[in-house]
């Protein structure tokens, strides 16, 4: 398996397709890095020979926040929302929808399995 940026690709897939199972690879900068390279996107991962994963790697380091780098600087922009006790930091703080969507219905993703309470007896009388 070839390994890029520290992740090993699946060498069965396309190249364009294996450098996306890196963190902050999309469709888009994979194919900015692969033109870059002068790599055809269409190979196989495992047709990469060391010369060209070098280069991948070395694209990659010089130019592209990827991994632990950017995991860690998405959870410190998070914690700075919840320092300074913005509305988003709020929400991030109570795992609820931070960008305006609506939690009346919906909303599971954030908010976790349904938990249900149990509703009022009907009072005769």
């Amino acid at each position: 398996m070839p390994r890029i940026a520290g992740v090993d690709v699946p060498e069965r897939k396309k190249v364009l397709f294996a450098l996306q199972y890196v963190h902050g690879i999309g469709a888009k900068f994979a194919k900015e890095i692969l033109d870059e390279a002068g790599i055809d996107p269409d190979i196989r991962a495992s047709e990469l020979n060391d010369q060209q994963v070098a280069q991948v790697n070395t694209i990659i380091d010089n130019g592209y926040l990827v991994e632990g780098v950017l995991r860690r600087q998405v959870q410190q922009n998070i914690q700075r929302l919840k320092d300074i006790r913005s509305y988003r930091g709020d929400r991030h703080r109570r795992g609820l929808p931070t960008r305006g969507q609506r939690t009346r219905c919906n909303a599971r993703t954030r908010k976790g399995r349904k938990k249900t309470v149990a509703g009022k007896k009907g009072v005769k009388g």
